[in-house]
């Protein structure tokens, strides 16, 4: 079978899940045996999210091989085990790049650059998975961000509507809507849904397969009257209620038969519902627990999306650990040294969230300090393991003066200092360290007891400055010792203090390549010294 072509939009409003439903098709279609990968489009012209404040986009994801890109990479990776790379995740910024400096180049002999046909035959080659092609997919799923009617997204719309028309039944369309419940009438409306389709069907693309978001469940005369208004069929017609855990939703999806509905459009037997057994075992885990567990997230975005992949691999590990993580933010800009012990009050561990600049810096140190000298399970992730250090240089080895050359360009103590390779870089976005890099454990250390008396393991970054190493000898002596090493360049990727319960900061993210069937070691054993506070 040669590969087929999954295309996921969305109408009425943003944030309705394009992503979960992508991976969840996903998750559903390699359940079945099939090799799939999916990508993201998003109509924004910056080249990748890198440089994009957390408040407009959530965070920044970070494949293994170095790519900034957007969230939904990481439920795609978290629902499938797949490894994403730069080539899933494509902006109209690099679309436009890559045309301008062809044309630059003279690869076009004088043509007159147009969006028709220059920008989509690139959107569509990328669509295509004409650019680093990893072996050959059964299926390639394809999520555009925005929504329909967006003026940023009609090239993408438009490539579509040329690639359903070259490949036939090897494509199919999948759209997410939306159906509002309004309160003052009692009613459930399918208007917007209609308008939705209709914006669709104007640059001429048919959806096969509609997804209702909703709040409450529709019954059939409900999806029969969305199946007749939008050419649809009735079996095509799939309700995404609202669901405890969106890890529910590809269960959910697959009772509905949207795996198979899919198979049917493109001309697959059927064949067997999967059992999907370890995903249900998992679900299964989570319905039952009912322990709670609290975890304070000391940063300084106050938003759910700012720290995602953390968020979620604390409540894998909580899952696994037989609790629920119930995760409290505490912003790192309020604390004090006077009101740290009341806003930490009551929590059994505190993780210290990674970040960049100056703002909230001194309350992640204090929130350390506290860790520290409470003897809470506390864990420091990038900017947050640096804050570890800076606090531990300051009040045990008695530097007051000690920080970061990031924040402070003229310290005499400077633990924490840009690379050597990044001094001369000026640019910004993706001039980091970025991506999987090894990391050699030291035997006996938690974190090797962590990873499973593992030496050598691999995790990905994204920052610019490090552990200063000049300073090493005097924190190993004083009791922080430097546990985690990169065997290449010497740089220190993890910090613990072994006479604490459980206290480490990692320069990497552990975060990132936490999955549901896999939760995060790190996640795991902090979650579990929790449990024994």
């Amino acid at each position: 079978m040669g590969t087929k072509y999954i295309f996921v939009t969305g109408g009425v409003v943003s944030s309705l899940g394009k992503g979960i439903i992508s991976a969840s098709i996903g998750k559903l279609l390699q359940a079945r045996g099939y090799k799939v990968t999916i990508q993201k489009f998003d109509p924004y012209i910056n080249i990748d999210p890198g440089t994009l404040n957390p408040y407009e986009h959530g965070e920044c994801y970070v494949t293994a091989d170095g790519m900034e890109t957007d969230l939904d990479l990481g439920h795609y990776e978290r629902f499938t085990g797949i490894q994403a790379t730069r080539h899933n995740s494509i902006t109209t910024g690099r679309i436009y790049k890559t045309v301008i400096d062809r044309e630059r180049h003279g690869d076009y002999l004088g043509k007159t650059i147009q969006v028709v046909p220059h920008i989509t035959d690139e959107i569509k080659r990328r669509m295509l998975r004409g650019e680093g092609q990893e072996g050959v997919f059964d299926f390639v799923i394809t999520e555009v961000g925005g929504t329909i009617g967006d003026i940023e997204s009609a090239p993408f719309m438009e490539a579509i509507r040329q690639l359903r028309w070259q490949l036939g039944r090897d494509a199919v369309c999948v759209h997410l809507t939306y159906v509002p419940y309004l309160k003052a009438a009692g009613e459930l409306k399918t208007k917007p849904t209609q308008h939705s389709v209709k914006e669709l069907q104007s640059m001429g693309i048919q959806p096969d397969i509609l997804v209702l978001r909703t709040e409450r469940h529709l019954d059939d005369v409900l999806r029969l009257k969305v199946a007749g208004f939008c050419n649809v069929d009735l079996e095509c017609v799939v309700q995404s209620e609202d669901l405890p855990s969106i890890y529910e939703v590809p269960v959910n999806m697959q009772r509905q038969g949207l795996d198979a509905a899919i198979l049917r459009k493109i001309g697959i037997p059927v064949g067997e519902t999967p059992a999907m057994k370890a995903w249900n075992e998992f679900l299964e885990k989570q319905r039952k627990t009912t322990r709670e567990v609290r975890i304070g997230l000391v940063g300084k975005y106050d938003l759910q999306d700012a720290y995602k992949s953390i968020r979620e691999s604390l409540n894998l590990a909580g899952i696994y650990n037989d609790v629920k993580s119930k995760i409290e933010f505490i912003n790192s800009e309020e604390i004090t040294k006077k009101n740290v012990a009341q806003k930490l009050a009551g929590l059994a561990g505190i993780v210290i969230c990674p970040g960049f600049g100056q703002r909230g810096i001194e309350g992640k140190i204090i929130a350390a300090e506290y860790g520290r000298t409470t003897d809470i399970p506390t864990f420091g992730i990038c900017l947050g393991m640096q804050m570890m250090v800076i606090e531990f240089a300051r009040n045990v080895l008695k530097y007051k003066d000690a920080n970061s050359s990031e924040m402070d360009e003229k310290t005499p103590h400077n633990v924490i200092d840009m690379m050597e390779e990044q001094k001369n870089i000026t640019q910004m976005g993706g001039t980091m360290r970025l991506g999987a890099y090894d990391c050699e454990l030291i035997e006996g250390s938690r974190a090797y007891e962590a990873y499973g008396e593992e030496t050598l393991i691999k995790e990905r970054h994204r920052h610019r400055y490090e552990f200063n190493n000049k300073y090493q000898e005097e924190f190993e002596n004083a009791g922080m010792k430097c546990v985690g090493i990169n065997p290449d360049a010497d740089l220190v990727e993890i910090v613990e203090i072994p006479e604490k319960r459980w206290y480490i900061g990692t320069q990497f993210h552990p975060e990132y390549s936490s999955t549901v069937l896999h939760p995060h070691p790190l996640f795991m054993s902090f979650v579990n010294a929790c449990l024994k506070s």
